[in-house]
Order: structure tokens, then C-alpha cells, then sequence
């Protein structure tokens, strides 16, 4: 086989066995809750792996390792570093909680806590978020499929978000959960070769190791302010506590107790499998300095360093990487839309007719993100908008709501409120050097203070 037609060749056997999951999926698909929550059934490695993949993306694979490539291990402080301690502090704060409440969405919780329409205010501010978190996705499997066919981008771009779209309307979480074994096993292996190939270019693994210059690795940037510092782990650390992309895999989960287990065993292998492409970017920057620091330049490197056959299979475990991450997205925008504004609207619509309108979301989620990622120049920047675009309100309602009864529906409503604007706010004043970290702490103000104005106003009188 010619090699220009290996990695293509390669790359469609593995999508026909994503759509053959989706279709297999599509039959055990009978409610809402199982197209949404794979009707709550997922043991310890299917909920490990489905989370550790869901966010093991193109973020971590192509993202960070252009920036650490260009900023040494300062540029990968949010991934997989921030990553990694944001799914310990899921376990130890969410996971339980949330599961043995039985929600489908972080919606219902806001619904039960503080009413329905603090309810729809707080999806409001979360549906954006995932949209660009698969926008950014969508943008990095349609530079895959450039770097491998030369295709235009923007071509690439709807070929991409067309096969993510008809897949996640099959199968649903579960799809979703069975795809991720499939992609995380596939990554690990794509990476591992990869690491191979970089080490023997490099003269072997001793001398790869021993390219990497002490500056490399410093995990502070060069005349970098402490808050500043402090608000590029904050925004991977908190601003990712509640996404609704892990959160499902948490309350799809068998058990309260396998949720948090789970969560555990999802940042082990996270940093574990994390520290391949870190030292990939260490080690690559030096064998082809020629390439840049570009999105692109993990499967660039790749494909001077691999044999074919290894480089198609690298090419596999990115697709793997960004399709399980995608794939989550628009199913967590779909469950928002059909699970909080439409099928409260129809109270008579059967299990069916649910899962019609969550299908019918899926399609229209992918539409709007493929929208969004052409308006996108870099996967890193999209991704940490994502994270931080709104969620600090949604970070202390969330945690300050889920273990204790302060605050009612106008705290709640408040904290979005001053959140989502404070980070719009920040973030467009150069003088501000933390924009998400004092979102945060404005937010928690505005909600212990109105907290107190709304206890004492609904205090009986004496």
C-alpha cells in the first residue's frame, strides 16, 4: 500500500468501528436516561477510562504540547497539571453527592436547590462554555485531517463536525462511554509510540532526556506576577470543577461510591499517561526546531520521526483523543437544551419523544460549534476561554449549594450574574492579570452577603 494512502486508509477503519459502536448503542437507547446517563449503569473502568479520555483531548495531546514545545513546562501547568487535581477535587467534592442525588444534568441540582429559573439562568451561562469547548475540538480534528490529507481547514472543519455529529446522535453516553475504552486504550498506545520514535531520533532515551535544557523546566514564565500565575491554575483547577462533560460520567456512574472511585483512578491515569507528551514537547522542540510552536506541531514531528504505518496509528489516537472529547460536548449541550427548555415545556412527552429532541439538539450543538471554530485561531486559546467563561458563578453556587442551605434563589441568581460579568469584564482590562481568580472571589462575596440579606429578609418576625 502506497504510503499517502496508509494514514487515510487507517484513519477510515477506525471511524466505520466509532459508527458500528454508535449503532450497537443506538439499540440499548429506550429513555432519556439512557441516552443521557447511560441509564446509570457504568462500573469503575468504564467510568475511569470515559472520564480520563473525555479530557484527555486535543487540548492535552496538541495544545499543550505546542506551548510546553514554546514555554517549557510553564506552558503546561494547565494541562495535564491543572487537569489532573481538578479530577481529585471532583471526587472528593462532587462526585458522591451528585450521583446519589440521581440528576441527569447539573441543571436538575440548580432546579432542586434554587428554583427553575436560576435553573435556566445557570444553563444559559453553561451552554456556551461547551460550545466552544467543541469548537476547539472540532478545530483540532480538522487540522489533523489537513496536516494528513492537505486538504483546506475549513473543508476539513465540515467533513469533521458532519462524521462527530451522525455518531453521537446514535449512541448517546453510552456510545459515548464504549468509544472512550476504544480511544483511550488507542491513545495510550499512538503515544507511547510516539515516544519511542522521539527517543530514538534523539540518539536514545539518554540522550533525548539529556537535550532538555534546565530553563525548560521551570514551571513559572518569565516575568510572570504572582497573581497572574496563580489565575493560570486556577482556571484548569476551578474552572473546570463543573463541567457537566465529566460531571455526566459521575452521575452515570453504578454507584455514589464507584463515582468517586472513579474520579480517583481518572487523575492517576491522567498524569500518568499527561507526562508522555509533555516530554514528547521537551525533547521534540530540540530534533526539529524548524517546526515552530504551532497547534500543529505534534503531528508534524510525528511524521518525520515515524515510520508510516506508526505514524497512521499516531494519527488514529489524535482522533480518538479529539472525537472523545467532542463527542461529550455536544452531548452535554443537547442534554441542557432538551432537559431544562424543552421537555419541561412538553410535560405529556413520552421516552421517545425525549430522546427525538435530545438527538434533534446533538445535530444543532455540532452546527453551532463548527460555526464557532472558524472564528477560532488556536486550540489552547479556545480552551481556556472555555474554562473560565462564566463558571465562576457556577463554581460557588455549585459547591457552597451542594454542602450547605445558605443561600435561596436571588443569592444564586446574583452569584451567576456578578461571575459571568466580572470575567467578561476582567478579562478585557489589561491591568487585571487574573481576571478568572477575582470572578471567583466576587462571586463568593456576592453570595455570602446576599446570603445574608436572604436569610434575614425570609426570618420570621418576632
Amino acid at each position: 500500500m502506497a504510503d499517502s494512502l496508509l494514514v487515510p486508509v487507517v484513519l477510515f477503519a477506525y471511524l466505520a468501528v466509532q459508527l458500528g459502536i454508535g449503532v450497537w448503542a443506538a439499540r440499548r437507547v429506550h429513555s432519556e436516561a439512557d441516552y443521557l446517563v447511560a441509564g446509570r449503569s457504568l462500573g469503575p473502568l468504564l467510568a475511569t477510562f470515559s472520564l480520563f479520555a473525555t479530557w484527555f483531548g486535543a487540548e492535552t495531546v496538541m495544545g499543550a504540547s505546542a506551548a510546553i514545545a514554546e514555554e517549557g513546562l510553564s506552558g503546561g501547568r494547565a494541562d495535564p497539571f491543572g487537569y489532573t487535581l481538578c479530577l481529585v477535587l471532583m471526587a472528593v467534592l462532587l462526585a458522591g453527592r451528585l450521583r446519589e442525588r440521581e440528576y441527569v444534568t447539573l441543571g436538575d441540582f440548580f432546579r432542586q436547590r434554587f428554583g427553575p429559573k436560576v435553573e435556566k439562568g445557570a444553563v444559559a451561562i453553561m451552554v456556551p462554555t461547551s460550545l466552544i469547548w467543541a469548537a476547539a475540538q472540532l478545530l483540532a480534528f480538522a487540522q489533523v485531517i489537513a496536516v494528513i490529507s492537505g486538504v483546506d481547514t475549513t473543508l476539513a472543519l465540515v467533513g469533521a463536525t458532519t462524521l462527530v455529529i451522525l455518531y453521537t446522535v446514535l449512541g448517546g453516553l453510552m456510545g459515548d462511554v464504549v468509544t472512550d475504552v476504544v480511544q483511550g486504550g488507542i491513545l495510550i498506545v499512538g503515544l507511547v509510540v510516539l515516544l519511542v520514535g522521539v527517543f530514538e531520533a534523539a540518539g536514545g532515551p539518554a540522550a533525548a532526556l539529556a537535550r532538555i535544557e534546565a530553563s525548560q523546566l521551570r514551571l513559572v514564565a518569565p516575568g510572570e506576577s504572582f497573581w497572574a500565575r496563580l489565575d493560570l491554575w486556577a482556571v484548569p483547577v476551578l474552572g473546570s470543577l463543573v463541567s457537566q462533560e465529566a460531571l455526566a460520567r459521575m452521575m452515570a456512574a453504578r454507584s455514589p461510591a464507584v463515582a468517586r472511585r472513579s474520579s480517583y483512578a481518572a487523575s492517576l491515569l491522567y498524569l500518568a499517561v499527561g507526562a508522555i507528551p509533555v516530554t514528547i514537547a521537551l525533547v521534540g522542540t530540540h530534533l526539529a526546531p524548524e517546526i515552530g510552536h504551532r497547534d500543529e506541531f505534534l503531528p508534524t514531528l510525528a511524521r518525520m520521526v515515524l515510520h508510516p504505518m506508526a505514524f497512521a496509528l499516531l494519527m488514529g489516537a489524535l482522533v480518538s483523543a479529539i472525537l472523545s472529547t467532542v463527542d461529550s460536548t455536544l452531548l452535554t449541550v443537547a442534554s441542557f437544551v432538551s432537559h431544562t427548555f424543552v421537555v419541561p415545556a412538553r410535560p405529556s412527552m413520552d421516552e421517545a419523544g425525549k430522546v427525538r429532541v435530545s438527538r434533534a439538539m446533538v445535530v444543532v450543538a455540532g452546527i453551532a460549534a463548527a460555526l464557532i471554530a472558524r472564528e477560532g485561531d488556536s486550540i489552547f486559546d479556545l480552551v481556556v476561554f472555555a474554562s473560565s467563561f462564566g463558571t465562576a458563578g457556577i463554581l460557588i453556587t455549585v459547591v457552597v449549594g451542594l454542602w450547605s442551605r445558605w443561600g435561596g434563589p436571588v443569592t444564586a441568581g446574583a452569584t451567576l450574574i456578578v461571575g459571568a460579568g466580572v470575567t467578561l469584564a476582567a478579562s478585557r482590562i489589561e491591568a487585571v492579570s487574573a481576571p478568572f481568580l477575582l470572578a471567583v472571589v466576587c462571586a463568593a462575596i456576592t453570595y455570602g452577603i446576599v446570603g445574608a440579606w436572604e436569610r434575614t429578609r425570609l426570618r420570621p418576625e418576632t
